[in-house]
């Protein structure tokens, strides 16, 4: 297990993931605006079908239609989900949506990508839910697919898209990260010790970074927690995290956010 010393850890960053769903468009919207306005690093939203708390039947938005929006919308923060389903969506296309919401942004755009897991929006939209070897086998296809369909759209992404991808398997998961990911998000929501989870984690990653040739150092490890984490901040970050990301429900309450801008610009003034 290993952890980055202070002296030589990267700035730490602040991202707010809010939730598209239970709230309407216009609260949402004005959420990432102000957000954006707040300085926060990156603003995030999720690929899902329909809601993932409360009323299965309750107000919710689609994923990339909310990135284009959000693109043109806010001018600071890096923009993404965390993460979108390669289960279902074709990985060419995908690649192309990215690169649109990319220009868009003025190249803000992180392309976070997953295997998939919840298995009833897959039956409610008419797509397969093969069992979790199948799905990692899909999603390193995907991966590939993508990365080269973003070699050859004209015009290309304003930059290098950085790719994350979301997860915390030991073996596939992590050796997928290794392979081809910018940046590793994790969260450990139902874990005892979240902070000494993710380092055994972080840890692994870096394993498997040395069996692939890949320095360790060249992927962001990013967290994502929920606003009565947000005291365990600063040991995530003491732990090698780069990124923090606050998950927000509506109605969008970003104290969460600010405690953890102010924590960012402490750190960063020490």
């Amino acid at each position: 297990m290993s952890t980055t010393p202070a002296a030589t850890r990267p700035t730490l960053r602040i991202g707010a993931q809010l939730h598209p769903q239970h709230c309407d468009l216009a609260d949402l919207r004005a959420a990432w605006r102000a957000a954006d306005e707040l300085g926060v690093d990156s603003l995030w939203t999720w690929d899902h079908f329909m809601p993932q708390t409360g009323d299965p039947a309750g107000r919710h938005y689609e994923c990339w239609s909310l990135l284009a929006a959000m693109a043109v919308e806010t001018s600071r923060a890096t923009i993404g989900s965390l993460v979108t389903c390669t289960a279902y969506r074709n990985p060419h296309l995908l690649a192309d949506q990215a690169r649109t919401v990319d220009l868009l942004s003025g190249g803000r755009l992180v392309l976070g990508v997953g295997a998939g897991w919840f298995e009833q929006e897959h039956r409610e939209y008419g797509y397969p839910f093969p069992g979790p070897g199948g799905r990692i086998d899909a999603f390193e296809e995907a991966v590939t697919a993508i990365r080269d369909r973003l070699t050859r759209l004209n015009p290309a992404p304003v930059g290098p898209l950085p790719i994350l991808i979301g997860g915390g398997g030991e073996k596939r998961t992590l050796q997928a990260v290794a392979r081809y990911a910018d940046l590793w998000n994790w969260y450990g929501w139902d874990s005892t010790d979240p902070v000494a989870e993710f380092a055994r984690r972080s840890g692994l990653l870096d394993d498997w970074c040395a069996k692939v040739g890949r320095d360790p150092r060249e992927i962001g490890r990013t967290v994502m927690i929920d606003a009565p984490q947000t005291g365990l901040a600063e040991a995530f970050a003491a732990a090698g995290a780069t990124e923090i990301i606050v998950s927000v429900p509506g109605p969008f309450d970003l104290a969460p956010v600010r405690e953890l801008l102010a924590l960012r610009d402490g750190l960063a003034g020490r």
